[in-house]
């Protein structure tokens, strides 16, 4: 049976118009070889992007963990490599340490830019004003540090840091170091769509294919609530529902544990409530419902979550 939006507080959406700004880091690679050099070390089949296309992809290590999240713009001579997530210091010396002058690319230090994403606004062409667009569904801008915004953009209403967050978790977009560390691949955290199994060797792939070709993901990033009942006390959740607290199930059987927790505003008409992530075995994936400790939690996937690929790794079944 469907929540109502007066019991799922999955159901709540942004005030539109809105904006959400989020600082990153830009890494500059110029010269011919700059695509080659990140379809090498990144995710994402990029050696054949043309300029004027945003492609995302994870910066991972040797063994597939994952460094970060970023958005590959690609310009007549070279890219900019733009870190959504992610410490853009420590992906810029993980890149310095394999370049070469062969490689025919120069990697610039990294510099802090602002990304903007506009919601439930329609893009206008007389917004093309020198800007940098990474998409229009929905509209995301980049601003460099010395750049000013527009004034269309200046004009719509910016999220509040709790509503930002709130929409973080509710796409279940992961964040470093709650979700994003040298523990996780981007399979568990539903980013098989910024992974490319059919490109040539890289960085990672090895791992990667492994996991696609023989069903290997051993958990996967899930959403969970938690609502305060008459004999609970909120304030005890607040503090029992945080980062790496272990989740169980019902039999009292390892499950997972918690990534990252939101405490909503409570209200006349609503209960005091939590919200957040979770690293969820893939034993207990069927589960409806896990505890943290006595407190049990509903489970869900989040909005934009990617299943893992199964059988695409380029194997032929499970190892013997």
């Amino acid at each position: 049976m469907s929540s109502s939006h007066s019991d799922d507080p999955w159901q709540w959406q942004p005030p539109h118009p809105c904006r959400w700004q989020q600082p990153v880091g830009l890494i500059r690679l110029d010269g011919p070889g700059a695509l080659r050099f990140l379809h090498g070390q990144t995710s994402q089949d990029l050696e054949r992007a043309v300029a004027g296309q945003c492609l995302a992809t994870c910066c991972i290590t040797p063994t597939a963990r994952l460094r970060g999240l970023a958005e590959v713009l690609v310009d007549a001579s070279g890219a900019w490599l733009v870190i959504t997530a992610g410490d853009s210091g420590l992906i810029h010396q993980a890149l310095d340490r394999v370049l070469f002058p062969v490689d025919q690319v120069t990697l610039a230090d990294p510099v802090p830019a602002q990304l903007i994403t506009v919601l439930g606004v329609e893009p206008n062409p007389a917004w093309a004003d020198g800007t940098d667009w990474l998409g229009q569904d929905p509209i995301r801008i980049l601003l460099r540090a010395e750049q000013p915004a527009p004034a269309w953009l200046e004009a719509i209403p910016e999220l509040s840091a709790l509503d930002q967050e709130r929409w973080r978790l509710q796409q279940g977009l992961p964040v470093e170091p709650a979700e994003i560390n040298e523990e996780l691949n981007p399979f568990e955290l539903g980013l098989a769509e910024r992974v490319s199994l059919s490109k040539g060797c890289y960085v990672g792939q090895e791992t990667l294919a492994k996991l696609a070709t023989y069903d290997g993901v051993k958990q996967q990033l899930r959403r969970w609530t938690w609502a305060a009942g008459q004999d609970q006390e909120p304030s005890m959740a607040v503090a029992s529902l945080r980062h790496g607290a272990p989740l169980t199930n019902a039999d009292g059987q390892r499950a997972g544990w918690i990534s990252s927790s939101l405490e909503l505003p409570a209200s006349a008409d609503q209960p005091r409530r939590l919200i957040g992530l979770a690293l969820v075995r893939r034993q207990a994936l069927g589960e409806a419902t896990l505890l943290a400790g006595p407190l049990p939690l509903t489970i869900s996937s989040p909005a934009g979550f990617t299943p893992p690929p199964v059988g695409a790794g380029g194997g032929s079944g499970r190892p013997s």
